[in-house]
C-alpha cells in the first residue's frame, strides 16, 4: 500500500507540476550519460582496483617497445592482476602510416603523436612507464637491463634493472642502411626538401646543378616509398611550385624497385593504375632496378638482369626498403640458440622458442608456423579412433575445425581450391566418399604447406598481435583451470589459448592527387578518388585518442583551404 501512495502522490504532483516531470526527464538522461560514461572507462566495470598490499602477489610483466605492438597490448590489457612496467627510448606512440604525410607538411608531427602516459593513465591497472633504452635482455635471471635515453649526466645512475616474471618484446626493426624512421626523420626530410629549393635558387648555381640539387630518388616501390613519392609530387606541384616558380622546372622525382613491378603486394590492378598514374604526373618509375653504392651526390644502380649500372645525380635520396632486428634483439637471439638473421622466432602463440615467459611481437619477431606434413601421422592418429588403419571420415570430422585452427595454411589451401573443408578435400582424392589409409591422407594434404607466408611487417599485424596477447593475460588464470584451445596433436589434452591468426583487413596505397587504391577484403579493390575519402575516414578512426583525430583531421582542412606549409623553423 506504501508504495501505491507514493506513485499516486507522484503522479498528483506531476500532474500539478508539469515542469517537474521535464527536470526529471533531464536528470534521468543527464544520469543515464554518467553511467554510460562510467561504463565506458576502459575495464572499470569489469575489474575492481586492487587493493593496497596486493602488489607483492601480482605477476610482472615489462613490456619494451611503445610501437604499434606495445600499444596495442597496453590498450586491451584489462587484468589489473599484473604489475606493468613498460621501457622505451621514446614518451610518445606515433602513428606511423601518417608518416609520410608529415614529411611534405600535409599533416604536422604533433598531431600524431600521444604520450604514452596519457594513454596508460587511463587504464584500470598499475602502468609504469621509464623513458629508457633496454640494451640487455637476460632469459637466464629474468631480467632486463636499461639506460636513460636522455643526455643528461645524471651521475652514473642512467643505468637500471627490472626482473620480470613475463616479458613482452616489442621493439620493433631497424632500416638496414639508414636511421630507424620516425617522427624525427620525417621531421628531417621535410627541412632537407625546403634545403633542396632554397639551394636551388642561388644565383651562382648552374643549370646542372640545380638539375642535381632537385633530384629527389626514393628508393623502395612499397606502401610508404609510393605514398611517399606521390605526398611530394603532390607539395612540389600545388604549393612549392608557386613559391619558387624560377626553379619548379628543375624539380624531379624517380622511384626506384628491385622487383617488376611497384605495390608487388597489391592486387595487379592496383599495381597497374599506380603506374599509369605515375607515368602521367612525370614521377619517373624504375623497376628492376638494385641499389648498390650511394655517394655524395650520386647513387648508383645495376638492372636486374643485364647487370647495367647507371648512376643518377641527387640532391636528396630517402630509403624505404629493408628492415633488420636491432642490436640487442641480435644479442639475444644469440643468447638463447636462435639463428633466424632476420627476426626473433617464436610459436603460434607468440613465445619466443628458447626460452620460458617470454613473447615476442611486431616487426622484431616471426612466426614459425608448424609444418602440416611434420605432423601428419599424429593427426591421422587422433582422428583414427579405432587404430584401424584407415581414417573414417565421420570421426575425422570431429577435428577439422581444430586441425584449420592450429595450421592456417590448411584453411588458404581450402580456400584456393574452392573447397569448404578438408572432408571435402579428401573425398575429392578418393573420388567417392569411403575410408583412406595414411598414405591417401598424405597425399591429399601434399600441397598444403606451400600456402605458408611470413606475416609482412606492418601495422595492422603488430596491433592485432598486440591485442591476441593482451586477451591471452586477461584470461590467463581462467583458461589454466578450462582450457578451451585447439586439440593438441603432440600431446594430450588441449591448448589453453588458440594461436593467433592473423586477419587481413584493408590496406591502402594513397597515389596523390586526391586519389587512392584499397585492397578490402573479398578480393575488393578500389580506386580512385571516393577511396581517397575512404582513406581519410579510416585512418582518421583508427588514430589512438580524440586529441589525435581532431588534430589530424584539422590538419587536412588546413591544407585544403591555406596549402601546406613550407616555412624553416
Amino acid at each position: 500500500m506504501r508504495g501505491y501512495s507514493f506513485y499516486k502522490r507522484a503522479s498528483r504532483a506531476f500532474h500539478q507540476y508539469p515542469s517537474l516531470s521535464k527536470l526529471l526527464v533531464i536528470v534521468t538522461v543527464s544520469g543515464g550519460g554518467v553511467a554510460a560514461y562510467n561504463g565506458a572507462k576502459p575495464f572499470s566495470a569489469t575489474y575492481a582496483r586492487p587493493v593496497e598490499g596486493e602488489c607483492e602477489k601480482k605477476k610482472k610483466v615489462v613490456v619494451l617497445g611503445t610501437g604499434w605492438a606495445g600499444v596495442s597490448f597496453l590498450k586491451n590489457l584489462k587484468n589489473p592482476s599484473y604489475d606493468v612496467h613498460v621501457v622505451s627510448p621514446h614518451n610518445y606512440f606515433a602513428f606511423t602510416p601518417l608518416l609520410p604525410s608529415v614529411t611534405c607538411g600535409t599533416v604536422e608531427a604533433r598531431s600524431i603523436v600521444e604520450p604514452v602516459r596519457s594513454i596508460t593513465r587511463k587504464k584500470g591497472i598499475d602502468v609504469q612507464f621509464r623513458e629508457a633504452v633496454c640494451y640487455k635482455i637476460d632469459a637466464d635471471n629474468k631480467k632486463v637491463y636499461c639506460r636513460s635515453s636522455q643526455d643528461k649526466n645524471l651521475g652514473g645512475k642512467e643505468e637500471f634493472s627490472l626482473d620480470y616474471d613475463y616479458l613482452i618484446i616489442g621493439m620493433g626493426a631497424r632500416q638496414t642502411l639508414s636511421t630507424p624512421p620516425g617522427v624525427e626523420d620525417a621531421l628531417r626530410i621535410r627541412q632537407s626538401v625546403i634545403d633542396c629549393f632554397e639551394s636551388a635558387g642561388l644565383p651562382s648555381l648552374s643549370e646542372e646543378e640545380k638539375k642535381r640539387i632537385l633530384h629527389f630518388v626514393v628508393v623502395g616501390g612499397g606502401p610508404t616509398g609510393v605514398e611517399f613519392a606521390a605526398e611530394l609530387h603532390d607539395f612540389v606541384t600545388e604549393d612549392l611550385a608557386k613559391l619558387y616558380p624560377t626553379v619548379k622546372d628543375y624539380a624531379k622525382i624517380t622511384l626506384l624497385e628491385a622487383g617488376d613491378h611497384i605495390l608487388n603486394m597489391f592486387d595487379k590492378r592496383i599495381t597497374s593504375f599506380a603506374e599509369e598514374k605515375f607515368q602521367r604526373d612525370g614521377i619517373n618509375v624504375k623497376t628492376g632496378s638494385m641499389v648498390v653504392k650511394v655517394g655524395d651526390k650520386e647513387i648508383s644502380t645495376k638492372v636486374r638482369g643485364t647487370g647495367q649500372v647507371a648512376n643518377l645525380p641527387y640532391g636528396m635520396v630517402v630509403w624505404s626498403t629493408g628492415i633488420g632486428p636491432r642490436d640487442e634483439v641480435v644479442d639475444f637471439m644469440k643468447q638463447i640458440g636462435q639463428t633466424n638473421r632476420r627476426a626473433l622466432a617464436t610459436d603460434e602463440w607468440l613465445r619466443v622458442e628458447g626460452c620460458d615467459n617470454v613473447y615476442a611481437l611486431g616487426d622484431c619477431a616471426t612466426i614459425n608456423q608448424r609444418k602440416v606434413m611434420e605432423d601428419i601421422a599424429l593427426i591421422f592418429s587422433k582422428a583414427d579412433k579405432n587404430n584401424s588403419g584407415t581414417l573414417n571420415i565421420k570421426d575425422f570430422q570431429e577435428v577439422v575445425d581444430d586441425i584449420c585452427e592450429r595450421y592456417p595454411q590448411v584453411e588458404l589451401y581450402l580456400k584456393k581450391k574452392q573447397m569448404k573443408n578438408i572432408v571435402e578435400l579428401l573425398k575429392n582424392s578418393q573420388k567417392k566418399s569411403v575410408e583412406v589409409d595414411i598414405e591417401t591422407f598424405k597425399s591429399a594434404l601434399s600441397e598444403v604447406d606451400s600456402q605458408m607466408k611470413n606475416l609482412p611487417a606492418t601495422a595492422q599485424v603488430a596491433a592485432q598481435q598486440g591485442a591476441y596477447l593482451a586477451n591471452c593475460f586477461n584470461r590467463l588464470e581462467e583458461c589454466e583451470k578450462y582450457p578451451e584451445g585447439p586439440l593438441r596433436f603432440r600431446s594430450v589434452g588441449r591448448h589453453r589459448f588458440r594461436p593467433f591468426r592473423y586477419k587481413h583487413l584493408e590496406q591502402f596505397a594513397p597515389l596523390g592527387g586526391e586519389q587512392a587504391a584499397a585492397q578490402l577484403p573479398g578480393d575488393w579493390v578500389s580506386i580512385g578518388h571516393s577511396t581517397q575519402w575512404l582513406w581519410y575516414s579510416v585512418y582518421a578512426s583508427k588514430l589512438v585518442s580524440w586529441r589525435t583525430r581532431v588534430l589530424v583531421v584539422s590538419d587536412w582542412g588546413r591544407r585544403f583551404i591555406f596549402g601546406r606549409d613550407s616555412s624553416r623553423i
